[in-house]
Formats: structure tokens, sequence, C-alpha cells
């Protein structure tokens, strides 16, 4: 597949992309090359970049595994990126085939390429749209077509590596707030976010200002700032911690002393 064949026709080929830039970490063909630049200046100052989005795909694979088992069938994924192996719709039909899945991004690239591997899925879509614009995307018919939004059934809504990139602590807060006011009682929320410790603080503040500079604003959290962004709902066991350390899963190495800088959590409404 040449890249003029996904590439939708007014998307700026000379703009670096969060979701391209993601994919290609994650080792995937869907970015060009101002994207692979971008990446690579990024992973100068943070080598363990790559393996960091790895540590996160592993942690929204167990967090989506274990959201189908207490009950959900119903997913809205926002800032989904590109399509990888291991997709939300393939996990959580994997273990519910009835289980409905929106993605939803701002990125046409990864809305477009998104629809083309949907094809002949009736039980997920993806939306072309700003998990800012709450509205937007809360409003959007088929969106409540899929999921069934005015009937009060529990879901999950999934903000994978993306609340970095609010980087206002109030807006932050306030979208979180409004999915979650909009979310019927049993819902779930699972969240990750890029962090630092303190033997990584000095190159991943680098790059974060790198990828502020160069891609999009992103600001770091600390455990406790991603905690605050929380309020209002039940945090589950272990709590916000570290992905590596969320109900790890042998499947998915072993769990390293110092664990990398992004962190996670899983939370349900009461």
């Amino acid at each position: 597949m040449t890249e003029q064949t996904w590439i939708p026709e007014d998307v700026d080929a000379e703009r670096p992309s969060i979701a391209r830039i993601y994919d290609f970490y994650l080792g995937g063909n869907h970015n060009l090359p101002v994207d692979r630049e971008a990446a690579r200046q990024v992973v100068e100052m943070a080598p363990d970049l790559p393996e960091i989005m790895r540590v996160n795909r592993a942690f929204l694979r167990r967090a989506v595994r274990h959201v189908v088992e207490a009950g959900i069938s119903n997913f809205l994924d926002l800032g989904s990126g590109i399509p990888t192996v291991g997709n939300v719709h393939e996990i959580a039909q994997a273990y519910e085939p009835t289980a409905r899945v929106v993605y939803v991004d701002n990125d046409q690239v990864a809305v477009a390429h998104s629809r083309e591997i949907l094809s002949g899925n009736d039980r997920a879509m993806a939306v072309l749209a700003d998990l800012r614009d709450t509205a937007s995307v809360l409003n959007d018919p088929e969106v409540n077509r899929l999921l069934l939004l005015g009937l009060g059934e529990p879901l999950a809504v999934l903000m994978s590596a993306v609340l970095h990139f609010v980087p206002d602590d109030d807006e932050a807060a306030a979208l979180v707030a409004t999915y979650r006011d909009a979310m019927p009682s049993g819902s779930y929320l699972v969240v990750s976010h890029a962090s630092e410790r303190v033997t990584t603080a000095k190159r991943v503040g680098q790059a974060a200002d790198q990828y502020s500079r160069t891609i999009a604003p992103m600001k770091l959290r600390s455990l406790e700032e991603v905690t605050g962004l929380l309020e209002g709902f039940e945090i589950l066991a272990p709590g916000v911690v570290h992905c590596s350390q969320w109900r790890p899963d042998p499947a998915d190495g072993p769990v390293p002393a110092d664990p990398l800088p992004t962190v996670c959590a899983l939370a349900r409404k009461p």
C-alpha cells in the first residue's frame, strides 16, 4: 500500500500527527516521513519512548479484558489513533462477540484507516471528532445509536494516552468531569497518562518539551495529579500506578523494578 492510497487529499503531509507518530512507535506503517523524523527527534531525548508506548498498549489490553469480564459491552475510545494489532474491538469482541465500540479521533488518517478496517463490522465504527468537543461526541447520532447512550446502559470510556495533550489542568479536569456526568452509573473509565520518575525526569521532560514545540502541546502529570482528575469515580485496585504495575500479565513480560514513566487507572462511576 502506498502512502497516497490511504492519505485523505486534504491532509497536510508536511505536518506531524500525534496518531501517526504513535503508529510509528508501535511498529505500524501508517505514518509519513515527517512523522518519522519528528518521532526520531523525540526518541533521541527519551530512548525508552517506544517501549513506553508498548507498555501503555499492554495496559489497555488488560483493562479492556477486565471491563468485559465485569459485564461491560459498550466502549467509547477517545483519541483512539490509528488501529494496530490488538485494538479495542478485537479484544472486546474476542471475549464478548456482541461488544460495541466507537473510536473517536480528530486525525483524518486515523479515522479513514479505522473505517477501512471496520468495514463489515456492524458493531464498531469510527467518528471524526475532537474529544474536547464533548457535545459533538456525546450528541453524535451514530454514537448514540451504537452505544445505546439514551437507554442508560453502562459503558467504558477510554482515555488512553490522550489527557497529557490537554496541558491546562482545569480544562483536563473539566473534560473528564463532562464525560463522567454523561456516563450511566456502573460505567468505567480507563485512563493512561505520561508521567515521570526521578530517574527519568530530565530526559522525559526534554522529550515532552520537544513534543510541545514540534508536534502538540503536552504536560506530564504525577500520580497524584492524575488521581485528582478522577474525582467522582471509584478507583479500582491497585489504584493509580505505573502501567506495568497494573494487574500484570506474565504474557506481557516481567514487571520492571524501575517502571517506565507512564501511569494508569481503571475507575468506576458509582
